[in-house]
């Protein structure tokens, strides 16, 4: 029992949890903006292979997940899925604020250990994206409309604005909502201190 409680604390302390996520995964945390590549493979049995890839890979993080929940003697259901060219692993479940943490510290630190887990199984870098609680659902509304209105603001000042440091998984959907307003923005500095600059047009 007394085992259980410690492992309990290392999976509910968010901010231990990411300051010892492994600095090999530093370049993993940006696949959202760095690594989106068109694969422009038009062959049925690649995409195929892709598709039960992505589906292992969904398993494998499934079952770690599984195994964090147990150890931290929490309920929640596991559900499975493939977004594009990623797996998507969500928990649904009525007590899991503590895997989520302050501004999803938690829940960013579980999904980079979670893709080294996959790393270790398939030998290949993982990009699954783990959700916890519908967090990043209403992350990603949230951040849409936050995108919309900066590009408005920056559109009627024609001042370049910066925003506050974000994770690589919101700096994309500003990324995107800006993109879809007609202005272009950069993420500059370093992380976790990496942060969206919105430019006017032109």
């Amino acid at each position: 029992m007394v085992g259980q409680e410690q492992e309990l604390d290392s999976v509910t302390d968010g901010e231990d949890l990411v300051e010892e996520v492994d600095d090999d995964l530093d370049e993993a945390v940006d696949d959202d903006e760095d690594d989106a590549e068109d694969d422009d493979e038009d062959d049925e049995d690649g995409e195929e292979d892709d598709l039960s890839s992505l589906e292992e890979e969904g398993e494998i993080a499934a079952d770690y997940i599984e195994g964090l929940l147990d150890i931290a003697d929490l309920d929640g259901d596991i559900d499975m899925d493939v977004e594009g060219d990623r797996a998507v692993v969500s928990v649904v479940g009525a007590t899991l604020d503590e895997l989520v943490g302050d501004d999803g510290e938690v829940l960013e630190a579980l999904q980079e250990l979670t893709r080294l887990a996959v790393h270790r199984r398939t030998g290949t870098r993982a990009r699954l994206m783990l959700d916890v609680g519908g967090f990043r659902a209403r992350r990603r509304i949230e951040l849409a409309e936050l995108g919309r209105s900066v590009a408005d603001e920056v559109s009627r000042s024609g001042e370049p604005k910066k925003l506050r440091a974000m994770s690589p998984f919101e700096r994309k959907i500003i990324h995107d909502a800006v993109a879809l307003a007609g202005l272009r923005s950069e993420s500059e500095g370093e992380e976790p201190n990496r942060r969206v600059v919105v430019f006017p047009a032109g």
